[in-house]
């Protein structure tokens, strides 16, 4: 039998040799959210509170808590703490547990005799994280980085200390569940299943290791779908492999590609074995941390295992069969599951908040609908962040949306001394286990561009010697995936050629990222690059208006300090404005900045994105940078810090389709990434800006499923007669493109001329607008009228005649005319008038 016992109530926090003590603290959280919560402090997220409260993490804090314990009878109690962060030290009545050092990493503790009947004080004392590191940096010596951080030197999620999207947030507290786990005979200490597909067969390889202290032989078994599996283990044994054949199951599919089945597997010690039921819900009874493994896990009813007698433990978990592997032929990068191979149409996740105690299944469930509405299939974890929650791979497997998985380390020469090797090695082992079954994970990686940072960023002469991750990257973490998860490949990091000699960033071979373009050039050089997978690129815009206004109290202009502060990157606001270029206008007022270069974060990654899907299957993949933000700030999301979306999603959702037409160098291309034949006739028509057509052709096409046609523009279209009053429009079906032959800031737009109709509709409202003119990249901003409103679709080109009816969703009434006039009506032919 076992019962696990949360310990999340009762907790304060006291500053170690400070004046603030007795702070009311959640757990979990960290002392940030307790010091907000209590009013010690102003919200972080707010105007530029963060300069004022960087003493937050050159300070040592103490959370505290009383609990009464009485005897159950159970042979062992164990203190099992989910996450810690970072620096630690654990007393329990006074008498040390452990010390801790690492925020990716749980841990479990003996404490049965440490326990008394009656009240127990249990207290966690945590380091200064800047007192860790740069004690660590003092006695390893300097490593170079991407920021004047010491981020390197411990180990906790890197960009707390700051990055060129988020503020400097260092944080401590008891970030994830802890709780004491009471048993006895015996219990399941390990389960690490590897499923895979042999031919039409399902297997699964189900490791176990046991922790007993029973005198006498326990019986692990196994079963999946109706196929059991049974294993005796000797008195002293710890460690069992248990297989399991399914013959012909339903295989699990990215999304796009089929269905996402699963399959629950029962683990037991002791008699009887699970009932292998088929399904795709994939939720157990209640959310609570895993009292048999000490990792973030769903359980049964108590929030522990099912008890079933003496040794008392079971484990569930739906798992899913597929094969993963890479396609390295020609130097290519190409994803493949079950034989197919996947065009990626990835985005970049970042941790979802600074505090990530906060983000909760609700959020990560909202976030990743996002994500799939805008026709992603697949969220690479940045290595900057963390190894996400189970909830957060728990919805990937659910929605088949593909995982790639970096190992926390980015962006700096990381010392492979120890504490550090240790520590490594220590945590690997504990998530590579523990996400082995994940159907959704197809990739580990090593880490975010230090290899490139090692070869071509000048590291090598700053280290004169000194380690800087190679030995993790090329030796240890293959070596422990390769023991451990032998079912998916792994990669040595991103930007990587494929061997550690060749250029790391080389477009003909592996991953690459492209950042010439957000920081030198003009977006339209991505037409330069022919690369076999982009695993980053992007370009910056800045967040909701009501993003913005929610987190600057004073003066919404461009320049202004307040707003500057919500901008991270180097020189990032003179980017923003030297990369409108000639493609839009020059803004003449803070309204007319919001909208261009929002509207042109959107057509750049719109530009590259179509550039690299018209290469396939040469180019095999695009990860955009990014997804999400952590804060309100100006940066490269399409998903901003308070969850809304930019421009850029609503591009990402046409680009991303399983249909693009797009227009390159003289060519349509026309991607088919769908399951069935695109065939019709492809409508070529060159008009006036009044919608007159000058001429037209016609071309019958049929694109092959998973393929690309190119198509030669007939001279008649291809060729304007006035670049600067004429475009082009392709056709097939319901899809269309409308390409100009001149740049918009050379383009003779007429002054916009449109009529609207303002109608209540479902949930909301229905704005349609009626062109009269050319209407450019028309958009809709309700968000300025009422933050909580949504709108359908954005940035539409309308023809002369054409309609169009944005959905507002909201619960509030708008005067029309504020509705449907600037700044919340705004195109492209109104910013030039």
């Amino acid at each position: 039998m076992s019962t696990y016992r949360p310990l999340h109530d009762g907790w304060t926090l006291t500053q170690v040799d400070g004046d603030i003590a007795g702070v009311a603290a959640t757990v979990p959280g960290c002392v940030h959210t307790d010091l907000l919560a209590a009013g010690l402090i102003d919200d972080p997220y707010l105007d530029d509170n963060e300069n004022r409260l960087t003493w937050i993490g050159r300070t040592g804090w103490e959370y505290g808590t009383v609990f009464t314990w009485a005897d159950d009878g159970h042979d062992r109690v164990d203190l099992v703490c989910g996450g810690l962060d970072t620096v630690a030290a654990i007393e329990l009545n006074g008498v040390e547990v452990a010390t801790t050092a690492n925020q990716h990493r749980s841990y479990r503790f003996a404490v049965r005799e440490l326990l008394r009947e009656g009240e127990n004080t249990l207290r966690v004392r945590f380091t200064a994280p800047y007192a860790y590191a740069e004690a660590r940096r003092a006695e390893l010596g300097e490593r170079p980085g991407a920021y004047d951080e010491p981020y390197q030197f411990i180990r906790k999620m890197a960009c707390n200390f700051g990055w060129d999207w988020g503020p400097t947030l260092v944080t401590s507290g008891i970030w994830r569940p802890i709780g004491l786990h009471s048993w006895s005979g015996a219990r399941l200490a390990g389960v690490r299943p590897l499923v895979s597909v042999d031919g039409a067969d399902g297997l699964v390889e189900v490791h176990v290791t046991v922790e007993t202290t029973l005198a006498h032989p326990v019986t692990v078994t196994a079963e999946v779908a109706g196929i059991g599996s049974e294993v005796t283990l000797e008195a002293g044994e710890r460690d069992a492999v248990l297989r399991l054949r399914v013959p012909g199951p339903d295989l699990w599919w990215p999304r796009g590609y089929g269905g996402q089945h699963r399959y629950e597997l029962t683990v037991r010690l002791g008699p009887g074995a699970g009932t292998g039921r088929t399904g795709t819900a994939g939720r157990d009874e209640v959310a609570g941390w895993d009292g048999t493994t000490g990792r973030g896990t769903r359980t049964a009813k108590t929030g522990a295992a099912e008890g079933t007698g003496e040794t008392g433990e079971t484990w569930r978990r739906w798992i899913g069969f597929r094969d993963a592997r890479l396609d390295r032929t020609g130097d290519g990068f190409t994803i493949v599951v079950n034989d197919v191979p996947v065009l990626v149409r990835g985005v970049n996740w970042i941790p979802d908040d600074c505090f990530p105690a906060r983000v909760t299944r609700e959020r990560l469930a909202e976030r990743f609908g996002q994500a799939v509405d805008a026709n992603v299939n697949l969220l690479r974890v940045w290595g900057g962040g963390l190894y996400e929650s189970e909830d957060f791979y728990d919805l990937a497997d659910e929605l088949g949306l593909l995982v790639w998985q970096d190992f926390p380390f980015a962006c700096a020469a990381y010392p492979e001394e120890e504490p550090f090797a240790s520590e490594v090695a220590a945590e690997a082992r504990e998530n590579v286990a523990r996400l082995s079954w994940r159907p959704s994970l197809v990739l580990w990686c090593g880490n975010n561009e230090n290899i490139e940072g090692h070869a071509d960023w000048g590291w090598r002469e700053k280290l004169d010697g000194r380690t800087w991750g190679g030995g993790f990257y090329y030796d240890l973490l293959p070596r422990i995936v390769a023991e451990l998860d032998p079912t998916r490949p792994y990669w040595p990091g991103s930007p990587y050629s494929g061997a550690p000699g060749l250029p790391p960033n080389d477009p003909a071979r592996g991953t690459i990222h492209i950042w010439d373009v957000w920081n030198r050039e003009d977006y339209t050089r991505y037409g330069a690059y022919t690369p076999r997978f982009v695993a980053e690129f992007g370009f910056q815009g800045p967040p909701a208006y009501a993003t913005l206004r929610g987190a600057v109290s004073g003066e919404l202009a461009a320049d202004a300090p307040l707003v500057r502060h919500h901008q991270k990157a180097i020189d990032g606001d003179a980017k923003l404005l030297r990369g409108l270029g000639e493609h839009l206008p020059q803004p003449r007022d803070f309204d007319d900045w919001h909208y261009l270069t929002q509207l042109n974060q959107a057509r750049a990654v719109t530009f590259g994105i179509e550039r690299f899907r018209s290469l396939a299957p040469y180019c095999a993949g695009t990860i955009v940078w990014q997804l999400n933000d952590c804060w309100p700030v100006v940066s490269w999301a399409a998903v901003d810090g308070a969850g809304r979306r930019k421009p850029l999603w609503y591009a990402l959702r046409r680009v991303y389709a399983d249909r693009l037409l797009t227009v390159q160098d003289g060519v349509v291309a026309l991607v088919n990434d769908g399951a069935g034949s695109w065939s019709g006739e492809l409508e070529l028509s060159r008009l006036a800006l009044d919608g007159q057509p000058l001429a037209k052709e016609a071309v019958p096409v049929d694109v092959a499923p998973r393929a690309v046609l190119r198509v030669p523009l007939p001279g008649a279209v291809a060729v304007p007669g006035d670049p600067t009053a004429e475009l082009l429009v392709a056709r097939l079906g319901e899809h269309r493109t409308v390409r100009f032959f001149a740049e918009d800031t050379r383009v003779a737009f007429p002054a916009a001329d449109y009529h609207t109709r303002v109608s209540p509709a479902g949930d909301g409202l229905d704005v349609t607008v009626t062109a009269r003119t050319i209407l450019r990249d028309l958009a809709l901003f309700p968000d300025r009228l009422d933050p909580d409103a949504r709108v359908d679709d954005l940035a539409v080109t309308l023809l002369p005649g054409e309609s169009v009816t944005f959905h507002v969703t909201t619960d509030r009434e708008f005067d029309p005319a504020a509705l449907t006039a600037p700044p919340v009506l705004r195109c492209v032919n109104e910013a030039r008038a």
